[in-house]
């Protein structure tokens, strides 16, 4: 019998479709004029509702302000928004010292789990530090896990404010 002098070579593993973002892919900057509609297209994925008025009269509220104190920025990958947070610092806001606060903090699904929603935080948090903010706060809603996971994930613990409400009907 014969033997085989052909070698084998083991076969290169094929390459993934499309290798995962990571938070370097995307570009954090301010919101501009034309990012209007692409983010209501993108909150009414997110949430299931339609608020082009709100997202209109944040957006004015934004461009009206001529301080430095609000901080409205976007991560966009390939021409599209993916996700976008919206700050502000507030003076004595329920008689606490100045601070930064986030409004709001949103990353289509797709992107989620790239660093993309950290990296937003971060930015928003370095403009409050340069503008002499050492603290950070946000409120959400308390069965909103996803969020909750989120910001705890970043060093955010409860802070010494207690939301109270009442029904007005």
């Amino acid at each position: 019998m014969k033997a085989n002098n052909k070698t084998k070579t083991a076969a290169a593993p094929p390459a993934p479709a499309s290798a995962p973002d990571t938070p370097a892919d995307y570009l954090i900057r301010p919101v501009r004029a034309g990012d209007l509609e692409k983010l209501i297209a993108v909150d009414a994925q997110i949430t299931g509702i339609q608020k082009a008025e709100y997202w209109r009269q944040r957006f004015r509220g934004h461009v009206a302000r001529k301080d430095q104190s609000s901080h409205f920025l976007v991560a966009e990958k390939n021409s599209a928004i993916e996700g976008l947070i919206i700050g502000e610092i507030r003076d004595w806001e329920f008689g606490t010292p100045p601070c930064g606060w986030v409004f709001g903090i949103s990353v289509r699904p797709e992107a989620r789990l790239s660093g993309v929603a950290t990296r937003l935080l971060d930015a928003l948090c370095a403009s409050f530090r340069l503008a002499g903010m050492t603290k950070v706060r946000t409120l959400l809603v308390s069965d909103d896990l996803l969020v909750m996971k989120f910001y705890r994930s970043q060093g955010m613990m409860a802070a010494p404010i207690i939301t109270l409400e009442r029904k007005l009907d």
